[in-house]
Formats: structure tokens, sequence, C-alpha cells
């Protein structure tokens, strides 16, 4: 069996859409527009045979009309958005299993950023000598490299919980997101945790990346829990940022994250030289 490969086709300003392929065989991630995945599976001659969602937001779902408009094919989304997202077929939730291109994926329910949003996450290769991924994670809007979304829809202490469900995987697990954030998410997490080695180590390999124009995912669970203040509430040096940004004694780490997004909301990076 040949092996899986995963790329990222730009969108828009800053979207990722993954397309996962084995063979000739595709699947595409969040399709928020449909002509940079028609010209990706064109150019490289591939046939779609499923989609993935996340959550209901345009910039992940803009495409499905039109991928549909030539092709039958599954679409696999959260069963709790299903009112908001049209062409779903296959309504998916916490613990369910999807198989596709010979990976088997469990559905994480991750409410926060939408209130329905799932993760996909597949904890093992096929077993075939010639896979190159071990697990990976299909994440969305919910972790950022450096960051996490925005809370739009759920409340800071389902997003820290759902946060936590994502860092418990093995660190391993390579973490597809959907946005290139990388940059000002590092500028933020800079200023909250400066004395960070892995940090700023991280910051200078970021920068290189996106001077020659590439992709700075995937991450792993593994690297984020060093880099990213959202994953290291419990560290002391992050505690004591937030306390000193609010002016006042914060304990439960579910306020400590919610003092932290706020902070970010109203983050400001400073200029760079």
């Amino acid at each position: 069996m040949t092996s899986l490969d995963i790329a990222p086709i730009p969108a828009f300003a800053d979207n990722y859409l993954w397309l996962l392929s084995r063979g000739a065989r595709a699947v595409v991630v969040d399709p928020g527009d449909a002509a940079p995945v028609q010209a990706a599976l064109a150019e490289r001659g591939l046939q779609l045979e499923a989609i993935l969602i996340t959550h209901h937001h345009p910039d992940h779902i803009g495409g499905l009309a039109e991928l549909l408009a030539a092709r039958q094919v599954p679409v696999y989304g959260p069963r709790k958005e299903a009112s908001s997202i049209r062409h779903l077929t296959d309504l998916l939730q916490d613990g369910d299993q999807v198989e596709v291109l010979g990976r088997r994926f469990e559905v994480i329910e991750v409410p926060g950023h939408t209130l329905g949003h799932i993760a996909y996450y597949s904890a093992a290769t096929d077993g075939a000598a010639t896979e190159l991924h071990g697990p990976l994670l299909l994440c969305g809007d919910t972790l950022f490299s450096g960051g996490c979304g925005r809370l739009f829809e759920g409340t800071p202490e389902q997003m820290h919980a759902s946060l936590g469900r994502l860092a418990a995987l093995p660190g391993a697990t390579q973490v597809y997101c959907t946005h290139e954030y990388t940059r000002s998410n590092l500028q933020f997490a800079r200023v909250v945790e400066p004395g960070n080695a892995a940090l700023a180590e991280y910051w200078v390999r970021v920068r290189a990346l996106l001077a020659d124009g590439l992709p700075t995912v995937p991450s792993s669970i593994e690297h984020e829990l060093r880099i990213n203040p959202f994953l290291r509430i419990d560290q002391p040096a992050v505690r004591q940022a937030v306390q000193d940004h609010s002016g006042q004694p914060i304990e439960a780490p579910a306020e400590v994250f919610a003092a932290l997004r706020r902070w970010k909301d109203e983050f400001r990076p400073p200029a760079e030289p």
C-alpha cells in the first residue's frame, strides 16, 4: 500500500485546507473554497472520495456545494452543527469513528470556538511498512501552534476542557490546524513567557520558515506543551504573568485560561525590528 500524504492547500489570507491522499484517492478537510481544491485534485490526478468538516464557519464549509456539484461523496461533520452545515451526509459525535484512506479517526468533541466543533484523531498507522505518518490530529480552529481559537460560541471552561483533551494525546501526535497564525501567536506567547528557551528557539525557526514562504505547521502535541501558553497555564511563569496583567490573584485553572484568552484578544504585537 502506498503511504499517506498530507499537504496544505492555501486559501483566503491564511487558511490551510488539508488534502490527504493515498495513491490516487483523496480526502479534503474543511474546504472553505472549492477552487484551490479542484486545482490541487486536477494537478495531482486525485479522485476525491470524502470530505471531513470540523465546524460550521464559512471559511471551512464554503466550498462544499461546488465540490459536490460534480461528484457524490460522503461529507462527515459535527452532529451538533448539522442545522448550520448543508450537505452533511454522516453526522458525528464524541467517540464515533471514521475510516478514510486506510486510517481510522476517532471523533473528539472540542466545544469552545464553536459549540459543536469536532476534531479527528488517528492513533496509529495502518501497519503498512511504507506509512510515513504516526498519530495525527485534524483539529480545525481549536488548537493552533502557539495559540488556540477565539471563543465565538463556547465558554472558557469548555475551551479549557477541550484543549486539555487534546493535550492529553500522545506527544508524537502531529497537529494539523487550519490557519497560519503561528507568528502572531508567538508574538503574544513571548510576552507571556519571555524566559521560555524553547519558545525563543521556535520563534527563530518560524520566522525563517515564513521568510521562505513555507508553512509553520503541522506542529506536535509534545512541542505545543513546551511553547503554547494556553497549554501551559499550570506553569508558574504563565500563571504569574496572567495575574500581573490582570492585577488580581487568579487561582482556578479555567479562570487563568479565561484571563489569558481575554489578554490575547486585546493584544497588539509590538513593532518588530
